[in-house]
């Protein structure tokens, strides 16, 4: 009951801030769009056997703050390569372990790693992860694992 009532909380806030709206239609529309997903989301949770795959908390709010900051970084790299008169460009592919204990913290790792720019995932498996990287930068850092080891629900992240 726990996670219904934050998860409703979360969409509700998520939705009115997005939406910016606040007349009684739309208010009543966004009500009932967001029990309807918390309704499906308990129905599919009780289907799967899983009450709440991804604990909220202190490690899950350090991991967005930490993604938020490298989105930044990483973008402000990329515009500095795009504007250099010579860029320092190197693509490469590259597959790497993942170490995650669950598909969820799997697609969390992979669409971590794309949202980063410079790197996009291309394909995750049960036990590794295949990137594109820009440059030797942007591998060096996934090479390295610290996007894996930050990802809740890693086992054991790989790197140093």
């Amino acid at each position: 009951m726990k996670h219904t009532l934050s998860l409703l909380i979360l969409l509700a806030l998520a939705w009115w801030v997005l939406s910016g709206q606040s007349t009684p239609v739309l208010l009543a529309l966004g009500l009932a769009s967001v029990l309807g997903v918390a309704w499906l989301e308990r129905r599919l949770a009780r289907a799967a056997g899983q009450s709440h795959p991804l604990q909220p908390g202190w490690r899950l709010l350090a991991f967005w703050a930490w993604l938020l900051r490298e989105i930044v970084l990483a973008n402000l790299q990329v515009a500095r390569l795009v504007l250099a008169h010579r860029p320092a460009l190197s693509p490469r592919v590259l597959r790497v372990p993942g170490g995650q204990s669950s598909d969820l913290a799997r697609v969390i790792l992979g669409n971590a790693i794309t949202l980063t720019p410079g790197t996009v995932t291309l394909d995750v498996d049960d036990d590794s992860v295949l990137v594109h990287a820009l440059t030797e930068a942007s591998a060096a850092e996934v090479e390295a694992g610290g996007i894996a080891r930050r990802v809740p629900g890693t086992v054991a992240g790989p790197g140093p």
